[in-house]
């Protein structure tokens, strides 16, 4: 049987039951059922990433970039709840979720669409233990067994997706005196090289034009001195 599985702290379950001990009204919570909760987030500083390091994938041109620094590293808790009138029906349950925790279960997580980013987010199982709230007539109380199982998941917390322009060009101007400020004598240019068939290059003139090239192709380096007429 499908089990119905809600968010709900243990507490507010409790009292549901409570409210109807005899099962008359059609309200009343059926069992067996699960619940969980949210227990907060702390920052792990053993999975701390460098911050300069970023992401980068195509933009919507040869000409841009989509980038997005590294996250920020976080534990996530939770609290899983599985309420039954029975052990048994406790256990069939537990039974089911146990195994694929050894300790930790790892789905493949498509987080960022923007950069197309995939990662595993391990899960783990911190604790499992049981519990039989049952108190008071036999008769009139409603008994429920509630097995209580602690995670924690090793997410991330991501900053924005900026689109920004490709550096594909870098000049350097040389001067005749140190301070930057007389006739410039030789002007290197580097920027990239790709042939038509996708070969890298370092002859401009065997190369494509530099904006039609991607961030991520094969491309090799073309460096250009140009001398200055007065020179």
């Amino acid at each position: 049987m499908k089990v119905p599985l809600s968010f709900a702290p243990k507490d507010k379950i409790i009292a549901r039951l409570k409210q109807d001990p005899a099962i008359d009204r059609e309200t009343a919570i059926t069992l067996p059922r699960m619940s969980f909760e949210y227990l907060g987030a702390y920052y792990n500083g053993d999975r701390k990433l460098p911050k300069i390091n970023r992401y980068v994938r195509k933009g919507d041109d040869a000409d841009h970039v989509f980038t997005q620094f590294v996250p920020v590293a976080y534990d996530f808790n939770f609290r899983l709840y599985v309420y039954a009138k029975n052990t048994e029906d406790n256990l069939k349950i537990v039974e089911q979720i146990l195994p694929f925790f050894t300790p930790d279960y790892t789905p493949t997580v498509h987080l960022i669409p923007e950069i197309n980013l995939t990662i595993d987010i391990p899960i783990s199982l911190k604790s499992v233990y049981p519990e039989d709230n049952y108190e008071g007539d036999f008769t009139a109380d409603r008994r429920a067994q509630i097995w209580t199982l602690d995670f924690n998941l090793q997410g991330y917390l991501y900053g924005p997706v900026i689109e920004k322009p490709l550096i594909k060009f870098v000049v350097t101007n040389f001067y005749t005196d140190t301070a930057n400020t007389g006739d410039v004598v030789d002007r290197l240019t580097i920027q990239p090289g790709l042939t038509a068939n996708g070969e890298p290059t370092s002859n401009s003139v065997l190369s494509i034009d530099p904006h039609l090239i991607w961030f991520d192709d094969d491309w090799g380096v073309v460096k250009t001195t140009t001398i200055a007429p007065n020179t």
